[in-house]
Formats: structure tokens, sequence, C-alpha cells
């Protein structure tokens, strides 16, 4: 029996958890602010340098490079290091990349930026959701991840504030630096978070795992007032060799999970930056001024906040598998009708159904992805699905540039409404359910 697993399991959700949330969901803020800023900024690239729809799909696709790499390194590393090890200094790394940003001088100086800024915000994004895995209870489990991920939205909107107030103001250049200083101030309160205890256990390292528990009893015990239940008996863990981890996703007790995610992921990867990297873009090409198109996307993301707090509500509830799917179906739908859309009030009204669905449906699969491999590969196979997701990511800007002059907006928005529905078509079919069940149990 996994003692950390019991002893984490009986720990009350309370303040100590939703703090957890918070120090890892702010850099996860910074993260998506940066994503976000791209996508403003390419706006204004297009005019200000004169670039090509080609140019601007290189520019979009090569932070998801970087995040293709550094997605699967973290990955690894997390399982090997620990997951505050790499998480650390992947915030890090990203944060000073962005300050960066601000001085590209052309277009492949930009281009290497935005790899390097991938490599961080690769890194960081499995690693987080692993480690906030490995320390929220089963019961919670599911709506803490989604709640982490709604993070997302706000850096988004965060993005479209600079776009308004300090881009026509500063300059892009400017927007960037100020992206960066704050991702730097939660990196130096992150530098107190505890390490997973169950990681530790399963590395042999009792003490130190002990030590971690004894203090967040000790602080659970003191929020609540009241002393905690004795720990339950709960399935021991399968014991994976980790010579070769990679092999080891690929092994008959978790190949056709690892297929799955991999569908999974290329595919919502795809859509995703296949639609929102270029919504300011295509808004402009419609024909709406860039402050008008900068409005529209403010209101749609706007829309990615309730997406994800319905996520959160029935994930736990419904299951993983229901929202995932039923989510990732209403986004396609409306992604659909999004590229046809002709008025304003069609714009709006579908880019926001769109932006909820496809945005909670990120929330489920962030929650999804962790509990599907046990501790020793958790970290590995959350990282590398979200690489080979991100080869999605690096195909999807670039095509749409290519794409677009040949089939217009709503081809391109049908291509990605595609995607979405074979995303869903996987999970359905290859997902198991995972609903309330511990760690250890899921991974069997």
């Amino acid at each position: 029996m996994s003692q950390a697993a019991a002893r984490l399991e009986r720990l009350p959700v309370s303040w100590l958890h939703y703090r957890l949330l918070l120090l890892l969901g702010l850099g996860w803020l910074f993260d998506a602010m940066d994503v976000g800023l791209i996508t403003f900024v390419l706006a204004v690239l297009a005019v200000e340098w004169t670039l090509s729809p080609l140019a601007l799909g290189l520019i979009g696709s090569a932070g998801l490079v970087g995040m293709f790499v550094g997605a699967a390194a973290a990955g690894l590393l997390a399982d090997a290091l620990g997951r505050k090890t790499v998480f650390q200094l992947t915030l890090l790394f990203f944060s000073l990349a962005t300050l960066v940003n601000a001085l590209a001088w052309d277009v492949p100086s930009l281009l290497f930026f935005r790899f390097l800024v991938g490599l961080g915000l690769g890194g960081e994004l499995p690693v987080v959701a692993t480690l906030l895995t490995e320390l929220a209870p089963s019961r919670a489990r599911g709506r803490f991840l989604v709640l982490l991920e709604s993070f997302w939205a706000y850096g988004w909107l965060c993005a479209a504030v600079m776009a308004f107030v300090v881009m026509p103001r500063y300059g892009w250049r400017a927007a960037f630096v100020l992206g960066a200083l704050p991702a730097l101030y939660i990196w130096w309160l992150r530098r107190r978070l505890p390490e997973s205890p169950r990681w530790l256990e399963s590395r042999g390292w009792q003490d130190q795992a002990e030590h971690i528990l004894a203090a967040l009893e000790r602080e659970a015990g003191q929020l609540t007032g009241h002393p905690l239940p004795p720990p339950s008996p709960l399935p021991t863990e399968a014991v994976v060799a980790t010579r070769s981890p990679l092999r080891a996703l690929w092994t008959p007790r978790y190949s056709t999970r690892t297929g799955m995610l991999w569908i999974l992921w290329f595919s919502l990867v795809f859509g995703y930056y296949g639609i929102f990297v270029w919504l300011p873009t295509l808004l402009v090409q419609a024909g709406f001024p860039i402050v008008t198109s900068f409005r529209y996307v403010v209101l749609i993301t706007l829309a990615q906040v309730p997406g994800y707090f319905s996520a959160a509500a029935l994930v736990d509830r419904l299951g993983r598998k229901p929202v995932v799917v039923s989510y990732l179906l209403l986004s396609a739908l409306a992604a659909w009708f999004y590229g046809r859309a002709t008025s304003v009030a069609g714009v709006l009204f579908f880019g926001s159904w769109m932006s909820f669905f496809n945005l909670g449906a990120w929330g489920a699969v962030y929650a999804y992805t962790p509990e599907l491999y046990p501790t020793s590969l958790r970290a590995t196979g959350a990282g590398v699905a979200a690489a080979f997701g991100r080869l999605g990511g690096v195909l999807a800007p670039t095509m749409v540039g290519w794409l677009l002059p040949v089939i217009g907006v709503p081809g391109v928005f049908g291509l990605n409404a595609a995607m979405f529905v074979l995303a869903a078509v996987a999970v359905a079919l290859l997902g198991p359910e995972t609903k309330h069940k511990v760690l250890e149990e899921i991974a069997g």
C-alpha cells in the first residue's frame, strides 16, 4: 500500500489545496498571457513588418516547436529529478525568454526567441498538472485540474488588456517586457511549494516524503481544527521498469491509453492553434479594423471562463469521458458555424460558444491525461502526449497561412472542427473512465 497516497487522500480539501492551486495557476496565467500576446502581436506585425500569411504562420509555429521539445524533455526530467525542480526551472527559463522577445529585430530573430519561449512553456504545463494531480485528493482532483487550466483564460484576458492598453501607446515590445516581469515574481513565490510525496516514495526516499506529509497533515489539522481520520488501505500501484520510460508507454498495459492520448492531444492542439492564434488576424482580414478585432477577441475570450467553470462542475460528477467528448463535439459545431458567420452578431455568438466549449474541453483533458499513468511514468506520459500534440500546433498556424487563400475562412474553420471531432471519437472509443478513482487504482 502506498503510504503517501493513503495519507494524501485523507486530507480534507482546504486552503492548503487552494493555495497550491493559486501559485501553480498564476504561473499558468503568465504562460497563457505570452501565447495570447503573440496572437495580437502578429496582427500588428502583419502591418508593421509587411508580413505574408506564411511568415505569420511560421512565427506562430516557432513557439510550438519549442513546446514540443520542452514538453517531452521536461516530462522525462520530472520523472527522474522531481516535479518541483523541473517546473521551477522551466518557469524561470520561460520568463527570461519572454523578456528577450522584446529585442527581436526581424523575422528570423523573432522565430528563434519564440522557440526559446516554447521550451519553457511546453515544459512547465504538463509537469505542473502532474504535481497537482499527485497532491489533490481523488474526490476533487478533476475539479482542481480544470480550475488550474482556467488560469489560461485569465492569461488570455490579460494579453487582450495589454493589446488594448499597452501596445497602442508603448508598442508590442513593452507588452513582452510587462509579461515577463510578473512571471519572475511568481517563480520566486513558488520556491516553498512541496515536492510530490508520491514521487519521493516511488524513488525510495521515504524520509523526505514523510517530512512533507507530516507538514501537510499538520497544516490541514490547524486549518480545520479537527483530527484527521486514519488512512484507508489503497491498492498498490503497478511497478513499471523505468530504464526506458518511452518504451514503457507502449507496453500492452498502457499502449491503448498512449495511442488515445496522442490522437486526442494532436487533434485538439491542431484545432485550437489553427483557430485562436489566427483569430485577430482573420478578423482583420474579414474587414474589421485592428482595434475592433481586438475588442471582439476579448469578448470571445471572456466566454472561456464560464466554459472552464462548467467543466470543473461536471468533471467529477459526470466523469472525464462525457465532458471531454461532449465539449469537443459542441466546440466543433460552433467552429463550423463561426467560419460561416457574416454578421457581427454571428461572429460573437458562435465565437463565444466555440471558446466556451473548447477551453472547457482543454480543462478536462489536463485533468484526464496525468491520471492514466503510474507515478514513475506520469510526467513522462503527460509530457510526451503534450509534445506530440504540439506537432499539431506546429502544423496548424503554418497550414492555415498556406490554406487560407485556397479554401477561405469557412474551409479553415471546417478543417479545425473536423480535428475536434476526431479527438472526441478517440476518447469515446479508447479512453477509460477515471472519475473518483485513486491514482494507484487507475494505474492498475
